[in-house]
């Protein structure tokens, strides 16, 4: 008995809390979300890529950085092809 009340009391507070959102709410909240959603997508997506150029460009600025360091070697000792 003391169990059957305490359900029908939590399912009282279940419905007054359903009461609370209107259709109209519900579908608002429902597409922000799956707006959100899209967006992380794309923030993720576009986070890869910027990480992507970041590897090319350390990558390139260490040749750079090599070809650089051969040439000055070229300068130091002229004879040296």
């Amino acid at each position: 008995t003391t169990q059957r009340a305490r359900i029908g009391e939590l399912l009282g507070q279940v419905r007054d809390l359903e009461a609370e959102w209107t259709q109209e709410a519900i579908a608002r909240i429902t597409t922000e979300n799956t707006t959100l959603k899209q967006r992380v997508r794309q923030l993720t997506a576009d986070n890869r890529t910027l990480e992507e150029r970041l590897k090319a460009a350390r990558s390139n600025l260490r040749f750079q950085d090599k070809r650089i360091a051969d040439l000055e070697a070229q300068l130091a000792d002229p004879g040296d092809p």
